[in-house]
């Protein structure tokens, strides 16, 4: 989809501010990534918050619901439920493209120089959030955007290792660049997901060589794509299933 640099570039200012963003990161929010997309997406504030029976949606635009949700699907489900019996209702997904951390030391409030993580996102990584919704994936009312952003990550050293690093707590993610968005508007849009090179008969070892995904992800993706019909198992090979991709 075709990113618009500018409105984006509008939202990061409205919500860092370029005078917060000298005074540094503890000016910040912990929302930063949702409340940048949140006016990326509507940036008339009179659609943000807006009371629809016993829930507040994050935008609404009269005609459409659209959700931020950055995390733990599942706590969406009750939204869901009554949303997508009245309107079409778009869950946007920030996911980190690009991520450069810095450390947070709570006791002196110094913040370690930036590094980049080896670690590179891309939009299977939205599946493991999309299985915690499954019973409603295939209602028609329901879309999905998937925003791969290049983001700065701060991190508080209070985790239980030596080095204060494992199981610490993410103080702020901040959006840096727009770099993609994939979208979901039906069921054939899942198709995207299917790599190109794909044998016609493949296991889920093979879907994740192929994805270049870890085996334990493809095996998310092709028990949701399973659900929707895009592929279907045809057998086994030993201890492995078989699919093949269906007829859309």
């Amino acid at each position: 989809m075709c990113i618009d640099e500018a409105r984006f570039e509008a939202a990061k200012n409205k919500i860092i501010g370029r005078e917060r963003e000298r005074q540094g990161i503890g000016t910040l929010s912990e929302k930063t990534v949702h409340a940048v997309l949140k006016h990326y997406y509507a940036p008339d504030v009179k659609m943000h918050e807006i009371p629809i029976g016993n829930f507040v949606a994050d935008i609404f635009t009269g005609e459409e619901i659209i959700e931020i949700q950055t995390r733990a699907f599942h706590t969406l489900r009750r939204k869901l439920e009554a949303f997508l019996k009245e309107y079409p209702v778009t869950i946007v997904y920030p996911i980190p493209r690009e991520k450069w951390l810095s450390w947070i030391d709570e006791e002196s409030g110094e913040v370690s120089a930036k590094r980049k993580s080896p670690k590179h996102g891309n939009p299977y990584q939205a599946f493991p959030e999309l299985y915690k919704i499954r019973p409603f994936l295939q209602n028609e009312n329901l879309k999905f955007r998937f925003a791969l952003l290049d983001m700065e990550e701060y991190r508080l050293l209070n985790g239980w290792s030596r080095d204060k690093k494992k199981g610490s707590e993410r103080y702020d993610r901040i959006p840096t660049r727009f770099a993609e968005e994939v979208c979901i508007g039906r069921r054939e849009d899942y198709m995207q997901f299917i790599p190109f090179h794909l044998p016609e008969i493949f296991t889920a070892k093979e879907f994740a060589k192929n994805a270049k995904i870890p085996a334990k992800l493809a095996g998310i993706v092709l028990l949701i794509m399973t659900d929707l019909g895009i592929v279907e198992r045809t057998g086994k090979r030993g201890n492995s299933y078989l699919y093949r991709v269906c007829e859309v």
